[in-house]
């Protein structure tokens, strides 16, 4: 069977977020692109994926011109709950960052993107299969794949950008890369359950029993999570087991409770951190997932793919518009600034929460005086604070540029 071939400026593996964000930025710019995606979009949009939003990612969003849906049904969190030995604290965002995050699921963020390319014409291929890339080093890189008819198609371009997930396929072509891994010695069972809301605010909390985080999806749907073994098996939990756990780590002298429902899902997620380095090689760089991934514990892994391709953007509008390929060099130090802020911020709010399984009594002791600390101290707060809602934007030079609030 013959191969169609194609040119593009821009080429994007990777249909999620991060590759429609820069999609529609580069849209913008005037500079077009292709996307490859090997999910559908039905199962894309299908896939419930929860989501915090930094105020920089809310601006996107909004600012870009792709939805202002975020701001008219998204939840405004001001602050969060920490719960410590059974005594809530409140982290007032705004008082101590002057800003807020929006509970607002990534799987709308996607749909919001989806809908933005589609009505503005942008060239998004989903449901691929047999998808590779080639000659990441030349000139003109190429994505190979066969689209849903099993017809063989090939895009050259001169950038092509890896979006494609911590199962990358792209990030293999990077052939000098330095790869960064932490695995951690536990994981969160996570529940969906059909019910209203117990707090307006997440709650994060670390008990003698471990970690529990108290989430929202909807008005009636909810989300949590506690600490439980990586090898945990979601068939040895029944719903008053879970109840039961998931009471008992909250518990205080306040006398809070959960609000119980009937449990819709149930599932382990294990978790890690890791990057690569650089995240770029030749002509291809590296976005989101592909080039790092952190724990779910300081809500940043969307984030940080959207603040990837907010940089990337504009290096390949640098790179195109005056030709300067030397633009392309500035993407792997601006991003991994944020990423390795990112990292540790993750790695601390994780360390924080939960209890290492065989920790010395030294750790324990040592863990629960940093806490009391976190919680009394309006400077551990703040930093907190402003770890969470994320990061003013940095400048070429690593340097603040935007202090900004939405």
């Amino acid at each position: 069977m013959s191969r169609t071939v194609s040119r593009t400026t821009v080429g994007i593996v990777g249909g999620g977020p991060a590759g429609l964000m820069l999609s529609h930025l580069l849209h913008l710019a005037g500079i077009e692109s292709v996307v490859i995606e090997t999910r559908t979009r039905e199962e894309i949009g299908e896939s419930q994926r929860a989501g915090i939003l930094e105020r920089d990612s809310v601006r996107l969003l909004v600012d870009s011109g792709v939805s202002d849906r975020v701001l008219r049904e998204g939840h405004e969190h001001r602050g969060i709950q920490l719960r410590v030995g059974g005594v809530g604290h409140r982290i007032d965002f705004q008082e101590l960052a002057g800003a807020s995050t929006w509970l607002y699921p990534q799987t709308d963020v996607f749909l919001d993107l989806a809908e933005a390319r589609a009505r503005d014409g942008g060239d998004v291929r989903y449901g691929v299969g047999e998808s590779s890339v080639a000659d990441v080093t030349s000139d003109r890189p190429a994505m190979l794949f066969t689209d849903a008819g099993g017809r063989d198609h090939e895009v050259r371009c001169d950038v092509l950008v890896g979006a494609d997930g911590s199962r990358s396929m792209t990030r293999h072509s990077v052939t000098d890369r330095q790869e960064y891994f932490r695995r951690y010695p536990f994981a969160w069972f996570g529940i969906l359950c059909a019910a209203p809301p117990s707090c307006d605010e997440l709650v994060y909390t670390r008990s003698d029993r471990g970690f529990a985080l108290i989430s929202r999806r909807t008005d009636t749907m909810q989300r949590m999570y506690f600490q439980c073994a990586p090898d945990e098996s979601v068939a040895d939990w029944s719903d008053d087991r879970v109840w039961a756990e998931l009471q008992a780590r909250v518990a205080g002298e306040d006398g809070f409770t959960l609000i119980e429902g009937p449990i819709i899902a149930k599932t382990v997620l294990p978790f890690r951190s890791y990057v690569c380095e650089p995240m770029r090689h030749g002509n291809l760089l590296l976005a989101g997932d592909a080039a790092h991934t952190v724990p779910p514990t300081g809500a940043k892994g969307l984030n940080l793919a959207l603040a990837d391709v907010r940089v990337l953007a504009e290096v390949i509008e640098r790179a195109v518009r005056k030709a300067d390929r030397s633009a392309l060099d500035h993407y792997t130090p601006r991003a991994l600034n944020r990423v390795w802020r990112a990292q540790h911020f993750s790695y601390w709010m994780t360390t924080l929460l939960h209890r290492t399984p065989g920790a010395p009594p030294f750790d324990e002791r040592r863990q629960l005086g940093e806490l009391a600390h976190l919680v009394t101290s309006r400077t551990a707060s703040a930093l907190l604070a402003e770890g969470y809602t994320g990061w003013p934007r940095f400048g070429r030079d690593g340097g603040v540029t935007d202090t900004g609030r939405v």
